[in-house]
């Protein structure tokens, strides 16, 4: 197997927000050899150490689209913790799934002036960050929002006007430095093979002073059906040669994963990430999207786990890296 070395500080990972409703359902995880193990243990085994947690404000209790509320999160943060993971939040500002095709603000925000709303999403990220920070669990990374693609909040934190969305960015990261200094802000994007979008869209941001320390990235190749594999890793490699050298910003490959039921391929596609993103020095890491939540639980397909509770082998991808 080739390997790839890697600085000990890129983080290797997985969200997996959706483990506790899992356990709490009578899921069963298990390691590769089949017998029973806690999965926070297990992902260790694949040089894991960084685990991502989404965060809703007012979210259901349903298993799937629901939880995930500030206390929730801390919660299981803090079993991340204990077991040595690294944290990452991801705000997305909304009461269920923000992502390109929906940015709707929580229920509670939904009528409130532009500024009063700039104001909320302060108030709320502070004091979710402070949450956290003052209950052990130490926020290394913050997503200002999920795949904000089309921007967030709408229509307020629209991309037809980037001046208000800059605003709500804005909010966002000074809350974020105000209550806990060293956490790197982050601006998550999805279609990281969309380099000439990436680009207008930081341009904008640039062009009305937006505050961020890092970008984040998903990628799904599998997801974009108008576009060849190979079309698709060809704008992905323009991207992370072009991206990182015209804003002079660090990145992370905060999202991707292939179809469970194709192991194989799945295995292509997270090595053929691997072996594109190693040798950038802007790029910070790479973690997948619940990649413990089988399809047989969630009706998701782009997991890496089987029905019968052991990982896939498209995670032995992960084994070629190999930390300096």
């Amino acid at each position: 197997m080739k390997t790839h070395p890697t600085p000990k500080d890129f983080a290797i990972g997985a969200d997996i927000s959706w483990y506790p409703q899992m356990i709490e359902s009578g899921f069963q995880f298990r390691n590769s050899q089949g017998h029973l193990q806690p999965l926070l243990q297990t992902l260790k085994t694949y040089n894991m150490d960084t685990i991502r947690l989404r965060t809703w404000v007012n979210p259901s209790n349903h298993p799937r689209s629901g939880h995930c509320s500030a206390q929730e999160t801390l919660a299981f943060a803090k079993e991340c913790v204990k077991m040595g993971y690294r944290i990452m939040l991801n705000f997305h500002y909304s009461d269920s799934w923000a992502d390109p095709g929906k940015q709707v603000p929580p229920a509670a925000w939904a009528h409130l002036s532009f500024d009063n709303l700039v104001t909320q999403l302060y108030n709320y990220t502070h004091e979710t960050i402070t949450l956290l920070t003052s209950n052990g669990v130490p926020v290394e990374w913050a997503q200002i929002g999920n795949e904000t693609n089309p921007g967030m909040m709408l229509p307020a934190g629209s991309t037809n006007n980037f001046e208000n969305l800059t605003k709500l960015y804005n909010a966002g990261h000074n809350a974020i430095k105000s209550a806990s200094p060293s956490t790197k802000t982050m601006i998550h994007l999805a279609e990281l093979n969309n380099t000439d979008f990436i680009i207008s869209y930081f341009e904008n941001l640039a062009h009305h002073n937006c505050q961020y320390d890092m970008m984040g990235f998903s990628f799904y190749p599998y997801h974009l059906p108008n576009l060849t594999y190979e079309a698709c890793f060809e704008g992905f490699n323009r991207s992370l040669e072009e991206i990182p050298k015209r804003f002079g910003k660090d990145f992370m490959l905060v999202e991707t994963g292939g179809l469970d039921e194709q192991e194989a391929e799945t295995h292509k596609l997270l090595s053929d990430i691997i072996e594109a993103i190693t040798p950038h020095p802007n790029c910070k890491g790479l973690l997948l999207w619940e990649p413990q939540g089988a399809k047989a639980w969630s009706g998701y397909p782009l997991s890496a786990w089987r029905a019968n509770g052991t990982p896939s082998s498209a995670l032995d991808a992960f084994f070629s890296i190999q930390r300096s």
